[in-house]
């Protein structure tokens, strides 16, 4: 088997060579095909997130240790299983979840193994797809998404999922209301994307490279603005009826503190990035306001779901992709940490 590992927090990527696993138990074995290279990545071959205040949660107190495979976007097809792993569809091609938790505590068993207390993530705690072989650890992470474009299916289970959670945390509201998306890099295409499928129609961008504001609007945004712009602020509040609901996929001081300034009395606040930093928020202020303020990370296997679902339907438009070959991904997530990806880039195993 062959992968790509961090070796060193910080430094590029390597290649390795070690034996194909074999599943146990209930495991299952994929050959990757594709798997979606995430902005997460960086931070994660970093070592670290910035937690603000000069904090650092590091890596390794997440439960990894070097060498460890990336790679939490994975779609490719089934060779096996293990002897408790039941009925599969050999040589069949499926999209993986790949939040999954322990599978025993009350998370996992409600559905939601996304917030399991003692997370086993592929890609993160357990062995992920920037390789040619993964292991799953249940069938039931393993998801059809036949009809949907390859190359596009495997972003679904990362940028898909977390903007699908993301936005159900801004409903109900209005078709008209306007809902701002802070980030116009492949998570915020694909917020564009995923809030036109879901019918809405009111949605503007926030974004400093404005080389990228056609690509929004290509997606649905009706009005982009530049976050770092003295008068942001007021061009944000002058929208017809206010904002209703901010998504943050950047995840910074300057769009957190911008986009709660700019909510409406009742308005919503998610942020999904993880630049790093941390804010200062009034409590008085912020129930006058009546404001609700909310953290939102990746989503359930039930979400997953409904997002192919939604894709299979020819709904949700597919947001700039590129490939790129295994031994490209470290220089990938190198222009990730530059910004300078337009939209996403997928390897191809």
């Amino acid at each position: 088997m062959i992968s790509q590992d961090v070796v060193e927090w910080g430094k590029p990527l390597q290649q390795a060579l070690r034996e194909t696993p074999t599943p146990q138990g209930t495991q299952v074995l994929v050959k990757v095909k594709y798997c979606g290279v995430c902005h997460s990545d960086v931070h994660i071959r970093d070592g670290y997130f910035d937690l603000g205040g000069g904090r650092k949660f590091q890596m390794s107190e997440r439960g990894m240790k070097p060498p460890v495979t990336m790679g939490h976007e994975p779609y490719g097809t089934v060779i096996s299983g293990g002897p408790q792993a039941g009925e599969l569809p050999i040589g069949e091609d499926r999209l993986v979840y790949p939040w999954t938790g322990c599978g025993q505590c009350d998370r996992c068993l409600d559905g939601v193994d996304n917030w399991c207390p003692t997370p086993r993530f592929i890609g993160i705690q357990a062995s992920g797809g920037y390789a040619d072989h993964l292991l799953v650890p249940h069938a039931r992470y393993l998801l059809d998404a036949t009809g949907i474009e390859p190359s596009f299916a495997p972003i679904l289970a990362c940028s898909g999922l977390t903007t699908y959670s993301a936005a159900r945390k801004l409903m109900p509201c209005k078709p008209q209301d306007w809902i701002v998306i802070m980030g116009a890099g492949g998570l915020g295409l694909m917020a564009v994307a995923m809030l036109k499928a879901m019918g809405h129609e009111r949605i503007a961008v926030c974004e400093i490279d404005e080389s990228k504001w056609a690509a929004a609007r290509e997606m649905g945004a009706l009005e982009t603005f530049n976050p770092s712009q003295d008068n942001a602020l007021s061009q944000l509040q002058a929208l017809p009826g206010g904002v209703w609901g901010v998504m943050d996929l950047v995840g910074a001081q300057s769009t957190a503190t911008l986009g709660i300034a700019a909510l409406r009395k009742g308005g919503r606040y998610v942020v999904v990035g993880l630049f790093g930093g941390e804010i200062p928020v009034s409590l008085v202020t912020m129930a006058q306001r009546a404001i609700s303020i909310q953290g939102s990370y990746v989503g359930s296997l039930q979400e997953l779901r409904e997002v192919v679902a939604l894709a299979q339907t020819g709904k949700l438009k597919s947001i700039p992709i590129a490939t790129c070959g295994m031994d490209q991904i470290s220089e990938v997530l190198d222009r990730l940490k530059a910004g300078t990806v337009l939209g996403r880039v997928v390897a191809q195993m």
